[in-house]
């Protein structure tokens, strides 16, 4: 991580920093709002003819390594006359004493407030989020409501996953961006850059309406929502005549041109990853039927084995991180992973660097792979995702991994000096029953006892990891019922005795779970409507801050603001989350198009429930799931033939100035 410098940094003429810095001894972790950071760039306000505020609405320490928003940190400073500073949640110690000090939402870049800001882009990776956003908006001055606002105050841009159904924060937010944003907030910069040269004509409205125009950006206020009944809804239309019916998302296609991020953030204090993060390609067609990023982020674009070479070279000079992560929905899926790693490996080898890949297929994993990314003696942790006990509720899910397939992979690992495993299941799938989940014990038992005859050791753990399952939208799982927490509590206490049924063989085994809570509110936020904005607004009004966190998150604050705001629109939070839709119903996001078929979304759906599995059309032809001719793209792969070296040897990474050994 990055030392701080001794040298005074200049103030910024509308900084609150001297407001601000007093505050700091009466908080944990002050270090986490000082900013400047290796990486970190403070450009000159006045000579900015447009200016972003940029949020990753969690604390610090889960913000800063966010790829998204680094992303786009750099690509916006890039622009000689454009102006990107981050600002992230604040603790609530803070919060009370900046509410008692009159001092705003601030960057951590400048201390600038953010209400001075022309844009405040917000990325959001998951719904939870959504209290935090209310938090940063009220504390910088801006009124809570889009339509309270005035051409004083910055235009708020929603983005990330969270954004292809922003209708639940649509009160909140005066635009959101689906897709890719590193083409996205340029063309957005442009529009603002150009408005400001004429004048500002038109005020905000004339602003938000040449930003729907591009038929990329959907500004909620330009659309109204019928209702009929009993509670369905009508439909979504324009409200005016010159914006789209329907909003497209974005694509990147060729990943190469767009190598970021060049000079990555390092952290002033622990963050959750610390590591510099190279995403080789984007898109997955596995078909998940329950996975929103691998549906939405289709078609599949790899980035060449060169570019990926390059920019770990360039990342691990620049920050000195020891590790490089090499991310995607599926790592080991990319066309050159056997070469990429291998000659990163041999790239490093010698050195401290480490390399890690995220959660791995089952079927993707092999003994030159393991043998790659351990061959500098530092073995990162392993994770593989099943996410389903038993063959038949993979069948729904369309992840067909078999009990073999992974047995044979983690004996693989096992052999290979990895002592500890993590295996991801979710649990409150479709159709899904308690002997589906049981089976996750039997696979769990069966792990250890392979692992430890492969290896003659004892020495042998796995840890076995449960989420609840969360329908999402644009996905073939958007119509399914949500099981009741209860369910999912009582599957989960049956499932943590059957582990530890065989005491020799359990206490091998760790065992993490998400109850079924959290689920059920992820869920009222994922699939909801602009009603549930009354929910969100009451939570936040009730003290609600930090709910991706459990020790924050309260379900009965949740629920007594359910009842209490959603009677009045003739629904309940059952009506929104334990409620199977139909297949005509009118879904809340049916307006935004992922390029996803919603036909072939219904159809997929129909085949989960008849278990029939769905092939990769990377390698079969095409099903007809609309996204490549929607969005006028295709898919991308390798191999180009070419390998990672020769680069530049490397016999030592030379740490730059400021970062620590």
């Amino acid at each position: 991580m990055s030392v701080p410098s001794t040298t005074p940094r200049p103030v910024a003429a509308n900084s609150v920093w001297p407001r601000l810095e007093p505050l700091l001894p009466q908080v944990t972790k002050p270090i986490q709002y000082v900013g400047g950071e290796l990486g970190a760039v403070v450009k000159d306000w006045d000579t900015a003819t447009v200016r972003w505020a940029l949020m990753y609405p969690d604390a610090y320490e889960v913000g800063l390594p966010n790829q998204g928003v680094q992303i786009l940190y750099e690509v916006l400073n890039e622009l000689p006359d454009v102006l990107a500073e981050r600002t992230y949640a604040v603790w609530s110690d803070l919060e009370k004493l900046m509410r008692a000090h009159g001092v705003p939402q601030f960057t951590v870049d400048a201390h600038r407030p953010v209400r001075d800001f022309d844009l405040f882009g917000v990325s959001f990776a998951t719904e939870l989020g959504y209290t935090n956003l209310l938090t940063a908006i009220d504390l910088a001055g801006i009124p809570l409501l889009a339509a309270d606002r005035t051409d004083a105050d910055p235009v708020i841009v929603a983005g990330g996953h969270a954004a292809f159904n922003p209708e639940p924060i649509a009160d909140f937010i005066d635009a959101a961006v689906l897709g890719d944003g590193e083409e996205a907030v340029l063309e957005i910069t442009a529009i603002v850059q150009e408005w400001k040269a004429e004048g500002c004509p038109g005020g905000r409205d004339e602003l938000l309406l040449r930003l729907a125009r591009t038929e990329s950006v959907y500004v909620p206020r330009f659309y109204d929502v019928d209702y009929l009944p009993d509670g369905r809804i009508q439909r979504v239309v324009p409200n005016r005549a010159d914006v789209p019916f329907r909003v497209h998302k974005r694509t990147t296609m060729d990943l190469d041109a767009w190598p970021y991020p060049k000079k990555p953030l390092v952290p002033l204090a622990e963050t959750v990853h610390e590591r510099f993060a190279v995403e080789i390609f984007r898109g997955c067609t596995r078909g998940c039927r329950f996975c929103q990023a691998g549906m939405i982020t289709r078609p599949v674009r790899e980035r060449s084995i060169t570019t990926v070479g390059q920019m770990v070279q360039e990342g691990l000079e620049f920050s000195g991180f020891h590790e490089v992560g090499l991310l995607s929905l599926s790592s080991a899926d990319h066309s050159e992973i056997g070469d990429m790693c291998s000659g990163l490996a041999q790239q490093y080898q010698g050195t401290n660097v480490s390399l890690s890949l995220p959660s791995t297929r089952v079927d993707a994993f092999n003994i030159e792979l393991a043998q790659e990314l351990s061959r500098n003696g530092r073995r990162t942790g392993l994770t593989f995702a099943p996410e389903g006990g038993s063959e038949r509720i993979r069948k729904v899910i369309n992840k067909m991994v078999s009990k073999d397939d992974l047995i044979r992979t983690v004996v693989t690992a096992y052999t290979n000096g990895w002592r500890q495993v993590k295996l991801y299941f979710m649990c409150g799938l479709p159709t899904e029953t308690d002997a589906d989940v049981l089976e996750i014990a039997d696979m769990a038992h069966e792990v250890i006892k392979a692992g430890r005859a492969a290896t003659g050791s004892k020495d042998i753990r796995c840890t076995v990891s449960i989420g609840g399952f969360v329908p999402k939208p644009h996905t073939p799982f958007q119509w399914a019922a949500m099981a009741r927490p209860e369910v999912i509590d009582g599957r989960l206490k049956l499932l943590k005795q059957a582990i530890n049924a065989d005491r020799s063989l359990g206490r091998a085994i760790g065992f993490r779970y998400h109850d079924g809570e959290p689920s059920l509110i992820e869920g009222l936020l994922s699939r909801g409507d602009r009603r549930v904005g009354a929910v969100i607004r009451r939570v936040w009004e009730n003290g609600g801050r930090f709910d991706g966190w459990s020790e924050h998150f309260s379900y009965q604050r949740w629920v007594d603001a359910a009842a209490e705001t959603l009677p009045a629109f003739g629904v309940d939070l059952d009506w929104y989350t334990t409620r199977e839709r139909d297949e005509l119903e009118v879904l809340p996001w049916d307006h935004l198009d992922s390029g996803l078929d919603k036909d072939w979304l219904w159809q997929d759906w129909q085949d989960a429930l008849s278990e029939y599995e769905q092939d990769d059309c990377r390698w079969t032809p095409c099903f007809d799931c609309g996204v490549c001719p929607a969005m006028d793209t295709e898919i991308q792969i390798g191999p180009t033939g070419r390998k990672l070296l020769p680069l530049t040897p490397v016999n030592g990474l030379k740490l730059p100035t400021g970062a620590q050994q």
